[in-house]
C-alpha cells in the first residue's frame, strides 16, 4: 500500500475498528407476530418476473416460498417473462455449474431444494423464448408452462384462496 498523506490517516483514525467485535448484537431478536403454520388445504402461490442476480426480489421470494412449504403450506412457484431466466440449469462461468463468483447458484440451489421438498415450479415458455433460452435447459423438475398459463394459474390459486406473493422487477 502507498504512503498514506496525514488527512488520510486522520480520516482513518476518526472513528475506531473495528467499532463493535465480531458477534456483537446489531438488532434485537424479538419476533412480533405468530409463528403461522398451515391449515389444512392452504395453499401459497409465488410469482416471480425478476432477473437473477439483478435484484435480490426473486431470491427471497424463493426463500419465502421455501418457508410457506416447510410451514405446511402446498406452495408453488411461477416464473414467467425475464424472471423464466431463474430456472436454468446451464447458468455457470466457464461452464456450466461453475460459479463465477460466490453466489451466482443460490436461486439454482434453492429452487432443487424447494422442488425436493416438495414444492412445484413452472416456467413460462413464452419468457424462455423471450431471451433465447432452451426448455431442455430448465432445472430438473421445473414445469414448462404455455403463456396463457400465467393468469390461469394466478386464478387457480386465488380460486384456491391461496396466499398470493407476487414480485415484479421493472
Amino acid at each position: 500500500m502507498s504512503e498514506l498523506t496525514e488527512t488520510e490517516k486522520q480520516s482513518l483514525e476518526e472513528i475506531p475498528h473495528p467499532s463493535l467485535p465480531e458477534g456483537s448484537s446489531l438488532y434485537g431478536g424479538t419476533k412480533v407476530f405468530p409463528d403461522y403454520q398451515a391449515e389444512p388445504g392452504q395453499s401459497y402461490f409465488t410469482l416471480i418476473h425478476g432477473i437473477a442476480h439483478e435484484s435480490s426480489v426473486s431470491f427471497v421470494a424463493i426463500l419465502q416460498a421455501t418457508r410457506a412449504l416447510r410451514k405446511g403450506f402446498e406452495s408453488a412457484i411461477y416464473f414467467y417473462g425475464p424472471g423464466s431466466m431463474n430456472c436454468m440449469a446451464t447458468r455457470g462461468f466457464p461452464t456450466t455449474g461453475n460459479s463465477a463468483f460466490p453466489g451466482e447458484h443460490n436461486i439454482n440451489d434453492q429452487l432443487k431444494t424447494f422442488i425436493k421438498e416438495g414444492g412445484k415450479v413452472y416456467c413460462c415458455r413464452f419468457g424462455l423464448s423471450l431471451h433465447g433460452l432452451r426448455e431442455e435447459d430448465l432445472i430438473e423438475g421445473v414445469i414448462p408452462t404455455h403463456p396463457l398459463d400465467v393468469q390461469d394459474a394466478l386464478i387457480h390459486y386465488a380460486r384456491k384462496g391461496a396466499i398470493i406473493n407476487s414480485t415484479y422487477m421493472w
